[in-house]
């Protein structure tokens, strides 16, 4: 059960139709946390129109971009953000191996070096509000100045994300086991 309503097409009035329109259109369906996002139809559309080009455009490998979402959904503790990305990084070819170590909050051991690297990055980043000159610089040296800062807007886009799903307490559907362990409301 969410703490604020779960937004349908037809619960919307009128005016605010081409949000849910728009929303609907650029991910597919409406689902998880754009159902209480969109409580707020306008900003509902701008996080939208962002996360667009965060999950499908960005200059980052679908790989990168999954193990930042997981390092995100692990440290706020967001199950619903977990869930429904760990299937996504399992597809995109994200190891196991690297899922259970962040799952189970001990990455960066168990990772790659290039898995490493974003897990580091992402996680200074939130848990520490900077990151370290070598960390940063390793990031720009491997990746570039416009693939970190797609890096950086991934942070911020999931963690804007993991805010509005674990402060309306937003979980998993029905059917869908939580795959996140320790997370707690």
């Amino acid at each position: 059960m969410s703490r604020l309503p779960k937004v349908t097409r037809e619960s919307l009035p009128k005016e605010d139709l081409p949000h849910f329109d728009y929303v609907a259109g650029s991910r597919g369906n409406v689902s998880g946390p754009f159902l209480v996002l969109l409580n707020s139809p306008d900003v509902a559309e701008r996080i939208a129109h962002v996360g667009t080009y965060i999950r499908f455009e960005t200059t980052l490998s679908p790989e990168m971009r999954e193990i930042a979402i997981l390092t995100v959904a692990r440290t706020w503790n967001c199950q619903y953000e977990w869930t429904a990305h760990q299937p996504i990084a399992e597809s995109e070819g994200v190891r196991a191996e690297a899922i259970e170590a962040i799952r189970e909050n001990k990455a960066p051991e168990g990772l790659l070096e290039d898995e490493a690297l974003v897990f580091n990055y992402v996680s200074n980043l939130l848990r520490n509000s900077r990151i370290p000159d070598e960390v940063f610089l390793k990031a720009k040296e491997k990746l570039g100045t416009k693939s970190v800062t797609d890096l950086t807007a991934t942070a911020g886009y999931y963690s804007m994300l993991a805010c509005a799903l674990n402060a309306a307490e937003v979980m998993p559907e029905e059917g869908n086991p939580a795959l996140l362990s320790n997370a707690e409301y």
